[in-house]
Parts: C-alpha cells; sequence; structure tokens
C-alpha cells in the first residue's frame, strides 16, 4: 500500500465523504490505497480541532539585542514583532520567540469577538453539517460583503505597547469617516471580485440583485462554461438583503435555486471560509495602525491587496470546509473559532 507524506484535499474530501457513507476508517484506507494511520490521524485530527502547539526551547538575544528590541517597541506602538524586530535589524527569530520576548515588556490587547450562540442555533448548526456533509466544497461559491472604512474598524488596530507607555490616540471620524462596501467570492482556489459597492447605496434587496447583476453575473458568471454553471453552488448569508423573498426569487430565475443555493444557519460567520480572506484584506490595509483620507485610497488598498492573495491561500481557506463542518458536529453546533 503506498504511502505519501500528506494527505491532499481531494483525498480530505473523500474521507469525509466515505464517513457519511458509513465506512470504517480500514475501509477507507484501502479505498485510497493509503495508510491506515494516516487515514485515522486526520479523522482524530479533524474531530479534535487544531492540537496545542509544544513550546520549543526560544533563540537567546543578547541584552544588546533586548534593549534595541524595547526601544523599538517604544517608538512603535501598534507595530507587529516582525516590525519591531526587522527595525532592529534583527533576523532570524521565529515569531512564538518573538512574541515570547515581547510579552516580558509589553502586551496584545484584543476584544474577542463571537456571535451569541442559543440551543436552537446550535441544533441548526449541526442540521447543517449533516446535510453539507457530502458536499464537493470545491464547487462552492462562498460570498460575502465587507465595509473598509477610513479609520479602521473600532477596536480592531492592535500592537505592541511597553509597559507603563500609554496606546497613542488615533485620529476619529464620526462613523469612522464613511466606508467602501466591497463584495468579493472564492471558490476553489479563485476569487471573484472584489467589487465596490457605489457610495450611498444601501443594499435593499432590489439594490442588492442590481449590483449582481452589474458586477457577478456580466463581468463573471457568464463567462463560465454550461458545465460550471449546472455545478456550482452559491452561498451567501442571511443578511435581510440576502434572504428576502423578493432575491430569492430573482436568483431564482437566473438558475441558482434549490440545491444550487446552500442554506446557511443563523450566527455563523465562523463557518464561512471568505471570513477569513477579509481578515487578511483587513491586516494588510489597516497594518500599523494605518488610516486613510480618502475614500478612493481605502478601495484602492483593497484591491492591491486583493491582488496579492493566491490561489494557494484561497485554496487553503475552500478546503479547510470539510474540517469546519466536523468540527462543528464534535462541538454539537457550538462556535468553532475559525
Amino acid at each position: 500500500m503506498g504511502q505519501k507524506k500528506d494527505l491532499t484535499g481531494s483525498e480530505k474530501s473523500k474521507i469525509v465523504r466515505y464517513l457519511a457513507e458509513g465506512c470504517s476508517s480500514l475501509k477507507i484506507a484501502k479505498l485510497l490505497k493509503r495508510d491506515h494511520r494516516t487515514i485515522k490521524r486526520f479523522i482524530q485530527n479533524s474531530q479534535q480541532g487544531r492540537k496545542k502547539r509544544v513550546e520549543k526551547p526560544r533563540r537567546k538575544i543578547t541584552a544588546h539585542e533586548l534593549r534595541k528590541v524595547k526601544r523599538a517597541a517604544a517608538k512603535m506602538p501598534l507595530a507587529t514583532s516582525l516590525a519591531i524586530f526587522q527595525s532592529c535589524n534583527i533576523t532570524g527569530v521565529p515569531k512564538s520567540t518573538r512574541c515570547a520576548i515581547l510579552r516580558d515588556m509589553a502586551e496584545v490587547r484584543k476584544a474577542e469577538r463571537r456571535p451569541p450562540l442559543n440551543k436552537t442555533h446550535k441544533l441548526k448548526h449541526q442540521d447543517w453539517a449533516k446535510k453539507y456533509l457530502k458536499t464537493d466544497f470545491s464547487k462552492v461559491l462562498w460570498t460575502d460583503e465587507m465595509r473598509g472604512s477610513l479609520d479602521g474598524p473600532d477596536g480592531w488596530a492592535r500592537g505592541w505597547i511597553g509597559k507603563g507607555q500609554r496606546a497613542p490616540v488615533p485620529l476619529r471620524r464620526q462613523q469612522g469617516g464613511g466606508g467602501v462596501l466591497v463584495w468579493a467570492g472564492i471558490i476553489k482556489d479563485e476569487l471573484v471580485g472584489p467589487f465596490r459597492v457605489e457610495d450611498g447605496v444601501k443594499l435593499n434587496s432590489q439594490s442588492y440583485c442590481q449590483f449582481l447583476e452589474d458586477t457577478f453575473f456580466k463581468q463573471w458568471y457568464r463567462k463560465k462554461s454550461a458545465s460550471f454553471k449546472k455545478n456550482m453552488i452559491f452561498m451567501q448569508d442571511n443578511a435581510p438583503s440576502h434572504a428576502s423573498k423578493y432575491s430569492t426569487a430573482w436568483l431564482a430565475r437566473k438558475g441558482i435555486k434549490e440545491e444550487k443555493l446552500m442554506t446557511w444557519p443563523p450566527c455563523s460567520p465562523d463557518l464561512n471560509p471568505i471570513e477569513n480572506l477579509w481578515s487578511i484584506i483587513k491586516c494588510e490595509i489597516y497594518k500599523e495602525g494605518k488610516q486613510y483620507t480618502s475614500l478612493n485610497s481605502v478601495w484602492e488598498a483593497v484591491v492591491a491587496a486583493a491582488r496579492n492573495v493566491d490561489g494557494e491561500q484561497i485554496k487553503t481557506l475552500t478546503e479547510s470546509m470539510d474540517g469546519r463542518l466536523l468540527s462543528v458536529l464534535a462541538k454539537k453546533g457550538g462556535y468553532i473559532g475559525r
């Protein structure tokens, strides 16, 4: 029986489908011609979530370098550990070591935001996970909107602050000075968009459908083959403009209906992999507490950051869905924290 170092994304998807069909891990190993221990390890890791990282001995830095780091942390509030060490010309230090060193002289504070989940939410999460356990997620288009403001999200900017120091007070305009609403989608290893919602337009059912018509359908969807359109599953969350009868009927006229329109459980941003894409983009456009003076500059930053996201990063996000579903079931519908 052939052995490989790692399971491919395709093999992981097959394992999930075989499990849903009631196959044992031994039978799956024979079907995929892989070592039984490899299959069992994947199943156990998916159900238990991420393993706690084993602490390794950190690399020692000199007292002189430590003083340089302390001065840099004082001069560069809200900077990342990498930026602080690079400013000191200290290279080759892994992130875990950098953070361990900085913890002795600074701290990071960030508010934890989780959607409130009641018993009904958890049951719907489990039902959703069971329903889509056999789904080929490479055919699902995951979509969502993101708002980028001039000043960045409230409470989002964070970085190392020297103990005893006060955090700098960033410029704060009313409502963040306004913002740019951006829509995008990801499927397999491809990014669809991003597309900008016209400034001042409030997305109700009618404007949302018109926006999809002018951007997604005319600029991307119509170029796809008939076989692609036949198999594609469209995912959107339960925002009022998405879940309304008007939008549902409009999408049905476009051929996106019934099993081609994914049902979505309530209070579940952690299940949508595009939320991780927004995190990557926001980390880039607001790094080191960056702020903007115009909405066009925010949009240009979003486009530039999106271009830097390669296909492998997107593929990693879309292939994470099998593991997410198993985690939902293992946690009985609870928050999985992706």
